[in-house]
């Protein structure tokens, strides 16, 4: 861990990223077979970041119906906002946060994820969700980019195979994020003390 890397529950929000019933349904073709081992754990950091009065800001992704838009090119399917498979997961109760409506794997590009964390004076963001290498690893990447230290939680996050999550890790931890454990996060959080 880089020593002068140490999250703090006053500087920090908790990022849900993707906990939509199109990745975590078993009937869905995108179902993760291990998100469902990450409800628990996420459930547990958003009590945390909400007792804490600390922001948790979940991301919802919608396909843009743009003809330009790559990502209907290159996965063929498209996630409507109007599809049930497109709401965030019950248990995770979206309404003890912000929702933010995405198009693209990155949660800051063409929303205001920048701006609404500027606003509650965030300099840390702890990323959880789906999928560990595409919109978690894109949003990491991208929050660091724009000044955010970024905490990336290994057992918070999934994908379809264990490659995949490992190449984020490997990748992450050399210039983007802190890896941690959510129990790590639940710690720091809890006892306004650092990691």
């Amino acid at each position: 861990m880089r020593n002068s890397f140490q999250l703090s529950r006053d500087k920090a929000a908790l990022l849900v990223i993707d906990m939509q019933r199109y990745f975590i349904d078993k009937s869905s073709d995108a179902y993760v077979p291990d998100s469902e081992k990450l409800i628990s754990k996420i459930k547990k950091l958003v009590d945390v970041f909400m007792k804490s009065g600390r922001p948790i800001i979940y991301t919802r992704h919608i396909d843009s119906d743009d003809k330009r838009n790559l990502m209907l090119r290159w996965w063929k399917g498209q996630i409507k906002e109007a599809d049930p498979m497109s709401q965030i997961i019950e248990e995770l109760d979206a309404g003890k946060g912000i929702v933010l409506i995405k198009n693209q794997y990155d949660a800051f590009l063409n929303t205001n994820l920048k701006e609404i964390l500027q606003q509650r004076d965030i300099q840390q963001v702890v990323v959880s969700g789906v999928l560990t290498n595409l919109c978690c690893e894109t949003t990491a990447r991208s929050a660091f980019m724009r000044g955010f230290e970024v905490y990336f939680t290994l057992d918070g996050t999934a994908t379809y195979k264990k490659a995949m999550h490992d190449a984020t890790s490997l990748n992450l931890a050399y210039g983007f994020a802190v890896l941690v454990s959510v129990d790590d996060v639940i710690k720091a959080i809890i006892n306004t003390g650092k990691i």
